[in-house]
């Protein structure tokens, strides 16, 4: 060492090592971990080490390579020490009294945060976000060799100063203060040896001086709820579903079949976590032959009473059932069984609990700050600032988490009117029109057409669904052409109409006769799901058996006439677990399905009902090929209310025919004659009232056979029993 070698190296100002003691630095990196400096008269390499031990009596860097360095404390816990050397990866030793501790040193690490992310990040560009936020486990070279630990990247554009506290520092975060890395607003540190599983949280120095502990906002992983800490999380999960995800590459959803079984993975079997559901689910599934399943929310939220609908952790795999490589496993596992998985997604607005996203730094950065544009009254909640483009690319870098890192095939998206409509459930001066004046919520519908354009591009094959229940033109319509760029939208209107209808006694139901047709004029306005989903089996609404009418059997044939006609119509189906076996309380999610019902031979008739009608449906192309063309229907009967029966025609590309004929009446109709497209033996394919599906088995022998004896305008016609409380589908043998 040279004779004018400070030993302690440059000097550093008090009030700055105070404020790195303290972990309130901006930039702690600036003065601990190893920095080269020039000393004047003295040629070569000179380099000093800088650590905070707080308490330390003696403290050392172990060099690689067997040095040792001595270092001096220079005040308020930090000690320093400077040798002629360059950068060497090293070690730090502290004594305290009878006690050793060795440990690597987080500040002697260059950002794990490249230039190109940070640009990317700014612009609000960057696509796979969670690649690069959060918390991960990875290799990360210091000088001459590699370490394995963890690296933290937050977004938090307002605070003074971040830390990292966790299990691992007693959650003391003053010795694992971040670094800022500039306009971006990101902070970063890598803590060497962390191992996966560690719980952690951020501590944020708002603007005003106060410290705000917070989740980690892009978390693969969280503590089972009420515990709300981030856990480093890795995966080892090595997917098998190749063949699936080659062919949703390949295929057009619109043009295949899709019939979709709803379910709320907490209350389907209690008790069951994403591995142990997936034997039996997947058994079920197949059995009742549905194509896709979809889940409820499985993104991390803190009450379950929420269903999931109000998130905390938008990249974190709820652990209520397990980890991420366990919901990995499941999806995986539905994929090499034929099966599509569509999730619940929920970018319109998020709780304000204030150890998660409300006011993240100190203030509102995830949300509007004007709570007209900002606060969702009816949910208690925040809405999403999506006139920030950072945090537009949160919501749309979360999309593609669960379309390519967790390979589900689509995002059904969450209450999309409360986004569209700024004054949606507000009154006069509760709300700020856009700048023209209007209620159109003109960021929001940027954000939605930017995530769909998005998804799309990155991921064909996917699907993206809106629940959306008004009248917004263009919902499925190409954002090329100003749509908002979805796949499907939730019917909600057929919804409200067809169960409106049902729900009547047959004697009354001719003078409602236009509440089951009227979907049938705006049915190719869009590309539709019909939906019997959750929302109309809770919070007194009995469930869809108890809908209906008449008696315990009456109200079984009006399920099952209700679903063939359901499936009969054009769009796709939705329909929500315990409805396909007659569950006869209403949906809670404190509690499981009635599965005792399906030792019942007639509530089990009813399941193998929507197994033979699922079964069906997907062996008939016209029932599903011509979805969204209006070539693909005609009708054949509209107009028989006194009758309560409706009729109509399913084309496939080929112009085969299938003939859907359904009787909402009490009693059956013999001899009911409609006009065909052609003669010939029109064959029974299914018949809701089959004795083996619980009917009377009031049927057509196997049959029809139609002459070219003109009806209502068609060249030929048949003569057709009609079962009560009943459908009939048919199909033409060439």
């Amino acid at each position: 060492m040279s004779e004018r070698m400070p030993r302690t190296g440059p000097a550093v100002a008090d009030g700055e090592l105070a404020a790195i003691a303290e972990g309130r630095s901006f930039d702690p990196h600036a003065v601990l971990g190893q920095h080269g400096f020039d000393l004047a008269g003295s040629p070569g390499a000179h380099t000093v080490i800088r650590t905070r031990r707080p308490l330390a009596d003696r403290v050392e860097a172990l060099l690689d390579g067997g040095g040792v360095l001595e270092l001096e404390h220079v005040g308020h816990g930090i000690w320093a020490g400077a040798g002629d050397f360059g950068p060497v990866d090293y070690r730090i030793r502290a004594v305290y009294g009878d006690d050793e501790w060795t440990s690597d040193d987080p500040y002697r690490f260059a950002p794990t945060i490249g230039e190109l992310d940070l640009h990317l990040i700014g612009e609000g560009r960057h696509e796979e976000l969670w690649r690069v936020l959060g918390a991960h486990y990875r290799e990360h070279w210091g000088v001459g060799s590699g370490v394995r630990g963890t690296s933290f990247t937050v977004w938090a554009p307002r605070a003074r100063a971040v830390r990292v506290v966790g299990e691992f520092n007693r959650w003391d975060g003053a010795g694992h203060a971040m670094r800022s890395m500039g306009s971006a607003g990101i902070w970063e540190l890598f803590v060497p040896d962390l191992e996966p599983g560690t719980v952690y949280k951020f501590e944020i120095l708002t603007a005003w001086g106060e410290w705000i502990m917070k989740a980690d906002p892009m978390a693969r992983q969280a503590e089972v709820a009420p515990a709300t800490a981030s856990v480093v999380s890795t995966s080892s999960h090595d997917w098998a579903d190749g063949d699936w995800m080659s062919r949703r590459a390949r295929v057009n959803p619109h043009n295949e079949p899709m019939s979709i079984y709803e379910l709320h993975l907490g209350s389907w079997r209690p008790g069951r976590g994403y591995r142990d559901v997936a034997d039996e689910l997947i058994e079920y599934v197949q059995w009742l032959g549905y194509t896709h399943v979809e889940f409820m929310p499985l993104a991390e939220h803190p009450f379950g009473g929420s269903w999931g609908y109000q998130v905390t952790g938008y990249f974190a795999v709820t652990s209520r059932f397990g980890s991420p490589d366990d919901l990995k496993h499941l999806i995986d596992r539905l994929h090499q069984a034929g099966i599509g998985v569509i999730m619940d997604w929920v970018p319109g607005h998020f709780p304000k609990d204030d150890w998660a996203l409300a006011r993240f730094d100190g203030e509102a950065l995830y949300e509007y700050a004007d709570p007209r544009r900002g606060e969702q009254k009816d949910w208690g909640t925040y809405v999403f600032d999506y006139g920030n483009p950072r945090v537009r690319n949160f919501l749309v870098a979360n999309a593609l988490f669960w379309l390519e890192e967790m390979h589900v095939d689509g995002l059904r998206v969450d209450a999309v009117a409360s986004m569209l409509y700024l004054d949606y459930s507000r009154e006069d001066g509760e709300w700020l029109p856009n700048i023209h004046g209007g209620r159109e919520h003109l960021e929001a519908i940027g954000f939605l057409q930017e995530a769909t354009a998005t998804a799309y591009k990155r991921n064909p094959g996917i699907v993206m669904i809106a629940e959306e229940s008004t009248s917004w033109p263009g919902v499925t319509a190409p954002t090329s052409s100003g749509g908002l760029g979805f796949g499907y939208k939730w019917n909600m209107g057929w919804m409200h109409d067809t169960l409106q209808y049902v729900e009547k006694d047959p004697m009354y139901r001719s003078y409602h006769h236009h509440d089951l047709t009227f979907s049938f004029l705006y049915a190719f306005s869009e590309h539709f799901i019909l939906p019997i989903s959750h929302d109309e089996v809770v919070h007194g609404k009995g469930s869809l058996l108890r809908k209906m009418p008449g008696d315990h059997w009456q109200q079984l044939a009006n399920v099952r006439a209700y679903l063939s006609y359901m499936w009969a119509h054009p769009g796709k189906q939705l329909l929500f677990m315990g409805q396909e076996f007659g569950q006869l309380s209403e949906w809670s999610e404190e509690r499981g399905l009635d599965w005792w019902i399906l030792d019942q031979p007639t509530h089990k008739q009813l399941a193998e009902f929507v197994g033979a009608l699922n079964r069906t449906y997907r062996e008939q192309p016209a029932l599903w090929q011509l979805d969204d063309d209006s070539s693909g229907f005609e009708w054949v009967e509209g107009g028989a209310a006194s009758e309560n029966v409706i009729a109509f025609l399913r084309y496939d590309r080929d112009r085969r025919p299938l003939l859907c004929a359904v009787n909402f009446a009490g009693r059956p109709h013999e001899g009911f004659r409609l006009g065909l497209p052609r003669a010939g033996r029109w064959r029974e394919l299914l018949n809701s009232d089959a004795a083996e599906f619980g009917g009377s088995g009031v049927g057509n022998l196997g049959g029809v056979e139609a002459t070219d004896d003109p009806w209502a305008g068609r060249p030929a016609s048949g003569v057709f029993t009609l079962p009560p409380l009943a459908a009939v589908w048919f199909t033409l043998d060439e």
